[in-house]
């Protein structure tokens, strides 16, 4: 235990075993039942540190390896993101976005417009990341009958891809190995393509198998020539499926989608919600094939972990195309559409991105879980162990034991969320390189300790 889980060790226990009580049987968690436990409270967080109680009183100092799913990628309290948000909220928190505008949400889209990919040119501005992807499946749709074609109205993805849990992005979610099987009367049916060639980083480049490679090209060639005149567009998280397997895949893939949407009429929607903004060392991981979609989604570190928002962003062409039917208008417009405050966050998160030299510290990142995470590689239990940008895998070869490499890894000052048989961690871009070394030390003692 770090030295630093002193100062909370008198106060912790009793507002952690109040809180854990109380929330017990009362609120649900995701993806666990209701009479489960949430074992840990939060009582504070700070920079890439988290303060936690457990239900039984043992107070844990932990780094933060999961940047609270990704989101907090500058850290907590943060000062320039918390002046943003007390600045704006002392002009106005929210107004309805029907009928009227206001500075940071254009502000922010005028950032998006000028960082990701040129021809992404308007911007819609969602809820949530699932609501980003649900808007960008309307928008093809919407796209596809304002040229005149009525009947696209599905869409192809890939095996091991996940976009989110409303009802339409589950959807275009893995259909067999994906969360969401046991819906089927409630979603409807997509196509899927197998997963691409898993790829390497190897000397900065992402290296696949060339003839696999080619054999899933012809399975994507194929698919589109059979179903092309149903197929509204292809969703993918590009080069990166997150909860899917945490596993980089050939960008030569997503180069060919692109071409083969582009050859069928077909758009081509990127998910970034996960994999945007740095995380992959690319500012965007449509970036590793050097593509630009029709539709882009983005979120999670949007507003740097403080606050739900997302952002979709289309072409020109797909804009021209909705705005040329008879419908006109994008038939979405959630209750908080461009909330102030989310936006004004967002603004500060991205400026702050920008100045914080993000690649170096990616870079940084990656190159110290390559160091920590190399003796995992040597366990009995692990699989395989693979660095992309910020993002350090652990696999198993069968199913983690969450709880108890969860307490393991806390016992070493590291907090980590696996899931399925991968122990994985997206850290923070603030952490420092102490903080990398305990992540991958914490992980490796973890897995030691529980499955040897």
């Amino acid at each position: 235990m770090p030295e630093a889980a002193g100062a909370v060790r008198a106060g912790a226990a009793a507002p952690a075993c109040g809180l854990i009580a109380r929330d017990r049987g009362l609120l649900w968690h995701p993806y666990a039942p209701l009479d489960g436990d949430a074992p840990y409270a939060v009582l504070g967080a700070s920079g890439t540190r988290l303060t936690l109680g457990a239900a039984d009183g043992t107070p844990f100092d932990a780094v933060d390896a999961m940047s609270s799913w990704w989101s907090a990628i500058h850290g907590y309290r943060n000062p320039v993101l918390d002046r943003a948000l007390l600045d704006q909220a002392g002009r106005f928190s929210h107004v309805m976005f029907g009928g009227l505008t206001h500075g940071p949400a254009v502000e922010l889209a005028e950032r998006l417009v000028a960082m990701t990919p040129d021809g992404l040119d308007h911007v819609f501005l969602a809820d949530s990341g699932s609501v980003s992807v649900e808007v960008a499946l309307k928008l093809a749709v919407q796209c596809q009958l304002g040229r005149g074609r009525p009947r696209r109205t599905r869409f192809l993805a890939l095996r091991g891809g996940y976009h989110g849990d409303t009802f339409a992005a589950m959807g275009v979610c893995d259909p067999v190995d994906g969360m969401h099987a046991a819906f089927p009367s409630l979603i409807a049916e997509q196509l899927f393509l197998p997963r691409p060639p898993a790829a390497r980083l190897v000397g900065g480049e992402l290296l696949a198998d060339a003839e696999a490679l080619a054999k899933w090209v012809g399975t994507l060639e194929d698919t589109v020539a059979r179903h092309r005149d149903e197929l509204a567009a292809i969703i993918v998280e590009p080069v990166l499926q997150g909860a899917g397997g945490m596993d980089a895949y050939a960008p030569g893939a997503l180069a060919a989608m692109r071409r083969v949407a582009s050859d069928n009429g077909l758009l081509l929607i990127c998910d970034e919600i996960a994999t945007g903004l740095g995380r992959t060392g690319k500012l965007f991981a449509s970036d590793w094939a050097g593509v630009v979609p029709d539709i882009m989604c983005v979120g999670k570190a949007l507003t740097g972990g403080y606050l739900t928002l997302a952002a979709t962003l289309c072409s020109a062409g797909v804009a021209r195309a909705i705005t040329g039917s008879p419908l006109r208008a994008l038939l979405h417009g959630p209750t908080f559409m461009g909330n102030p405050l989310a936006c004004a966050v967002a603004c500060a998160s991205l400026d702050l991105l920008a100045a914080s030299g993000w690649e170096d510290r990616v870079r940084g990142i990656r190159r110290g879980l390559q160091d920590a995470l190399k003796p995992a590689a040597s366990l009995g239990a692990v699989r395989e162990v693979r660095v992309l940008g910020a993002v350090g895998v652990v696999e198993l070869s069968g199913p983690v034991n969450v709880p108890a490499v969860t307490r393991a890894a806390l016992g070493h000052g590291v907090w980590v969320r696996p899931f399925r048989n991968l122990v994985y961690t997206m850290p923070p871009y603030t952490s420092t390189p102490a903080d990398v070394a305990e992540i991958g030390a914490g992980i490796t003692a973890a897995i030691r300790e529980v499955h040897g």
